[in-house]
């Protein structure tokens, strides 16, 4: 678990916040041609399924956090640039895009096409689920199966409460949504037509690799054959929607139930919080049950840092998430703890989801919901060019 592979996803906006279906054009300028990746010397980018979006990642999965930081936001800086030069735009972080309206985005035309014709029989791809969903995805490596067990079965458990610190998609569609996480709550309805695909979100506890293959793999494979997929979609191991995901083909495992932030120092700062709590839980040994973990997580992605839970170490989210962060600090590095005050700070004033929530309706008083949404999200987005996290 010695290095972090970053995932972000942001969505391209003008001015006004309004969604640009430009990814295409802008990899195109690049790589001279439509693909889906383009790999430059520090990073790589490349499409989502909606073509208002753009992924932005390493190349390599960095040792430090200070590296991962100056690294990813040099590249943020970069794909900034370019989107200035040619379309006057910019890119905006966060879970979800707050003002889209699903008539107003298209999903990736070009590459993959009979991936997504196929993903269209089987889901509905008009939906905020395969639209407008921005994660931080996070890759941690393992070695050998036990090593790779033990991270899976600790961050299941610990990704349970994460969304509490982690969220930052209040808004839907202009409005202020019932659900602190909503990223989350539509992440789960995308594949809602075959439920093995995402199960709980929150992964059962396993104890070998066979295991996982048994209950999970040959679960989703053989529903997404009865609803007549092929097999190149029902053999593929990116299927699985589960929030944390062991991707043999990597040796890594991938942490999916982080919002994206606004910005890559808070990013970071996730990202040491995950590594270091882990480290101490695999020591602990501590694996509440699955019942448990996934009525906090659903209550987490409704409440956030006020939900009431189940875990022993805690009545709120507040409180659980306090103990991990005490967990964390101890079995930090010097260069992981440089970071940890960040989700400190979050965890005491609030996600990024609820300090967005409270300053629109505090500014809601003086002007229009819509006007305040637009203000608010333009602090965001200097936020991720100046890489200063919004508290």
């Amino acid at each position: 678990m010695g290095a972090l592979g970053p995932e972000h996803e942001f969505s391209i906006v003008d001015e006004n916040l309004k969604p640009l279906s430009v990814s295409s054009q802008i990899i195109k300028a690049c790589a001279g041609q439509i693909v889906d990746v383009v790999y430059l010397q520090k990073f790589a980018f490349g499409k989502e399924a909606a073509l208002h979006q753009i992924e932005i990642k390493t190349v390599e999965p960095f040792k430090s956090p200070e590296k991962f930081e100056e690294t990813m936001h040099d590249s943020v800086l970069t794909i900034l640039e370019l989107l200035r030069a040619k379309f006057n735009a910019q890119l905006l972080g966060t879970g979800m895009h707050p003002t889209l309206q699903l008539e107003d985005t298209t999903i990736w035309p070009h590459t993959c096409q009979d991936i997504y014709n196929e993903y269209g029989k089987l889901f509905n791809l008009k939906s905020h689920g395969w639209r407008n969903i921005q994660s931080f995805q996070l890759n941690l490596p393992y070695y050998n199966e036990p090593w790779a067990i033990a991270i899976y079965n600790s961050l299941a458990h610990l990704c349970s409460y994460l969304p509490a610190i982690s969220a930052s998609s209040p808004i839907i569609e202009s409005e202020l949504s019932p659900n602190i996480d909503s990223r989350l709550y539509h992440y789960k309805m995308k594949t809602k037509e075959i439920p093995s695909i995402a199960g709980d979100i929150i992964p059962r506890r396993i104890f070998s690799f066979n295991q996982l293959r048994n209950d999970v793999f040959d679960k989703y494979s053989m529903d997404l054959a009865e609803a007549g997929a092929t097999e190149k979609i029902r053999q593929s191991e990116w299927m699985d929607q589960r929030g944390i995901i062991i991707k043999p083909s990597r040796s890594a495992i991938e942490v999916r139930v982080m919002d994206e932030q606004e910005c890559i120092k808070s990013d970071v700062a996730l990202s040491c919080f995950i590594r270091s709590a882990v480290r101490g839980l695999i020591d602990i040994n501590c694996h509440p049950s699955h019942n448990v973990l996934v009525n906090d997580y659903n209550s987490i992605v409704a409440n956030g840092l006020a939900a009431k839970v189940l875990h022993p170490q805690g009545k709120t989210a507040r409180d659980v998430c306090k103990y991990f962060l005490g967990i964390a600090t101890e079995y930090a590095s010097k260069d992981e703890k440089r970071y940890l005050w960040v989700v400190k700070k979050r965890i005491e004033e609030g996600n990024l989801s609820e300090i967005i929530r409270s300053r629109v309706i505090d500014k809601s008083r003086k002007t229009s919901q819509d006007d305040a949404i637009l203000s608010i999200y333009l602090q965001l987005g200097k936020a991720l060019l100046k890489n200063q996290p919004y508290f």
